[in-house]
């Protein structure tokens, strides 16, 4: 213990570079984090911490036995981490495909992204079909996938047309849209709770609302009844809105800036 403090004491003195290395990894941690949070993805990483945790125990120990089978079983683990979070790896590459830096190469594909929704609500609208299409931003919305029915298609507004066509298998519940793609469909939103809400809200503008409230979502509602465009976003609707509004509005929220 003595030689361990002694050799810790003795270090250089912390550089620039030093700082610099320590802040590039932090970055990456707390992204990496970030990405993870609302999905499975999270108790996977707490069971590999404690595989991880076990493995040093059984070499101060000394475990033999679990320490040569934690030792052996490692050499395949990064083998099944590509398999297993391929979907959370590709979302990662993604989000640093979003940076400041590069924010210009991806902005055409997000303008796409909100002319297709704008254009699908616009003609959900005008034939009074109800829809609730959710777009994904920084917090995952993976637990909501999951209770649909995974899609994993390219985003046009035929295919939301089709979705939400009466009488279609998919047209109850929500659509949500994952990296510029139409992750699911017939997703399960919580309902929001918020006794101070109007009366005149449906089902689907309080899952929207209630989705908001849970995560940094924005949800675009098409009413069934009066075929109004609503958009909800931190657990907030805001209603009767036209193409230009809800383009404008999607613009600006893609693109990282606030209402």
């Amino acid at each position: 213990m003595t030689d361990y403090l002694q050799n810790v004491l003795r270090r250089p003195p912390v550089g620039w570079w030093d700082i610099l290395d320590i802040l590039a990894v932090s970055i990456l941690i707390y992204e990496a984090l970030k990405l993870i949070r609302g999905t499975r993805a999270v108790q996977m990483a707490v069971g590999s911490m404690l595989v991880l945790g076990l493995f040093y125990v059984s070499q101060l120990a000394p475990l033999q036995t679990l320490n040569w089978l934690i030792r052996n079983a490692l050499v395949y683990v990064a083998f099944a981490a590509i398999v297993i979070f391929q979907s959370d790896i590709r979302r990662a590459l993604a989000a640093f495909g979003q940076a400041p830096f590069f924010r210009y190469f991806t902005r055409q594909a997000a303008d796409e992204t909100i002319e297709e929704v704008v254009v699908a609500a616009t003609m959900l609208s005008e034939k009074k079909v109800g829809g609730i299409i959710a777009l994904e931003r920084e917090i995952g919305l993976r637990n909501y996938i999951e209770s649909g029915i995974p899609l994993d298609a390219t985003l046009t507004y035929d295919l939301l047309l089709t979705i939400f066509k009466p009488g279609s298998p998919l047209h109850d519940g929500a659509v949500i849209l994952q990296e510029g793609r139409v992750a699911a469909a017939a997703c399960f939103l919580p309902l929001t709770v918020n006794p101070r809400l109007s009366r005149e809200l449906g089902t689907r503008h309080r899952a929207a609302i209630g989705l908001t409230e849970e995560s940094d979502a924005v949800a675009v509602v098409v009413s069934e009844e009066t075929g109004t465009i609503s958009i909800a976003l931190e657990g907030q609707i805001e209603r009767g809105l036209s193409a230009d509004a809800l383009r404008d509005r999607l613009r600006r929220l893609i693109q990282g800036r606030k209402f």
